[in-house]
């Protein structure tokens, strides 16, 4: 098995506050990274470009959109946000075809989160698995104990839908 790296990794980055798109800049250093700040902006670029990974915001740039044309061209999208941190969000995130969920609180530990996404999919794993295991406290503490309680099997399953 090869050792997972981002080095020279294409990396989309959306958002729509420029703080936001400069800090993943810096965290990401090891990549090539290419920032849109609007909707129009990430769609022109995922239909024209090519991306092994794409990070997108969920509010201002209509996020979930941009993970359907991502994942018509194949990249491994990752959902980043502050504003639409709910179980809900997350769940729709998953069922749309994001490799993970980031908080934006979190977002200090992009290269680790991506890095686990490209393992899991070289093995052939769900990464939710390891996302759920990674952030569960973290969630709790946002939405307290019994966040997951709706739909424990969705948010304890093995293979995506």
């Amino acid at each position: 098995m090869s050792k997972i790296t981002l080095d020279n990794k294409r990396v989309l980055i959306v958002d729509d506050e420029p703080d936001v798109l400069e800090s993943l800049e810096e965290l990401l250093d090891m990549c090539t990274t290419v920032r849109a700040q609007t909707f129009d902006q990430a769609k022109t670029l995922l239909e024209t470009e090519k991306f092994d990974i794409a990070i997108l915001d969920i509010m201002g740039v209509d996020g979930y959109q941009l993970l359907g044309i991502a994942k018509k061209k194949n990249v491994l999208t990752v959902m980043l946000t502050a504003n639409a941190l709910s179980p809900d969000a997350i769940k729709r995130s998953y069922l749309g075809g994001a490799a993970s969920y980031i908080p934006k609180e979190e977002m200090i530990h992009i290269e680790a989160f991506l890095l686990e996404v490209l393992k899991d999919r070289e093995e052939g794993k769900n990464p939710w698995i390891n996302w759920y295991r990674r952030l569960e406290s973290y969630l709790t503490d946002k939405f307290g104990s019994d966040w997951d309680k709706d739909d424990k099997r969705f948010w304890h399953k093995k293979d995506p839908s």
